[in-house]
């Protein structure tokens, strides 16, 4: 081992355990001078990802088996004991029954609803999706996708904010319609458009939500709302 001084190679080191971090995997590093040599091991243990499918349902089944192909902790909760049990989920850590709300509060409770949290709202109704979305708009999760049209998705939000008074910035974290648009049709596709995204914001990757439109037209209209009550106010 000898006397090596590592001071001059430790802005290297903090900058390979980020990026070992980043990849998750370890990393071996060897560094030698004329004093001597040293080995540098960088463990990676970090908290998996955790994926929560709300609903059950035609996605639900081949979503939750490509969560867990993608190393996810995969959670499936839906209000329907005949849909919500292991036989339909065999690969799941845990599948839930019982009423959205509140098994949602009991995830959080249990501290299942934090940054490492993945949560996509699939129900079979779309109110039900809703209700989920505002149980768990306030929560700090990585990812909040709700399935949905445009058209609703824009319906659904201006409601919210008119009378719920939810503030309006508060949809942008919002992935809806859910998905990267890859022409997808039948469920397993779906489910592949869906985990994409996910990827896509945990990677913070390059590819265009099909949710950024809606993000972008309500991010000018509050704008445009600005501007006209800043040249309304009286001088």
């Amino acid at each position: 081992m000898g006397d090596l001084d590592l001071g001059d190679a430790q802005a290297e080191i903090v900058e390979q355990a980020r990026d070992a971090l980043f990849v998750r995997a370890h990393r071996h590093m060897e560094y030698r001078d004329e004093h001597g040599s040293a080995n540098v091991f960088i463990e990676v243990q970090v908290q998996p990802p955790h994926l929560i499918v709300v609903g059950a349902g035609h996605i639900a089944v081949p979503l939750a088996q490509i969560g867990v192909i993608n190393d996810f902790e995969v959670t499936v909760l839906d209000d329907r004991p005949q849909y919500a049990h292991v036989a339909r989920f065999p690969t799941a850590d845990r599948v839930i029954a019982g009423d959205f709300r509140t098994e949602l509060r009991k995830l959080r409770a249990d501290g299942k609803l934090d940054h490492h949290t993945y949560i996509v709202l699939v129900t079979r109704g779309h109110q039900y999706d809703v209700d989920c979305l505002v149980e768990v708009l306030d929560d700090p999760l990585a990812y909040i996708g709700m399935i949905g049209s445009q058209r609703r998705v824009r319906a659904v939000f201006d409601l919210l904010e008119r009378e719920q008074g939810i503030p309006a910035a508060k949809f942008d974290r919002v992935y809806a319609p859910i998905g990267i648009d890859i022409g997808a049709r039948t469920p397993a596709e779906i489910a592949v458009c869906i985990m994409a995204e996910i990827i896509n914001v945990m990677r913070n990757g390059p590819a265009r939500p099909l949710s950024q439109q809606i993000r972008e037209e309500r991010q000018a209209r509050r704008e445009r709302v600005r501007t006209e009550r800043s040249f309304s106010r009286p001088n």
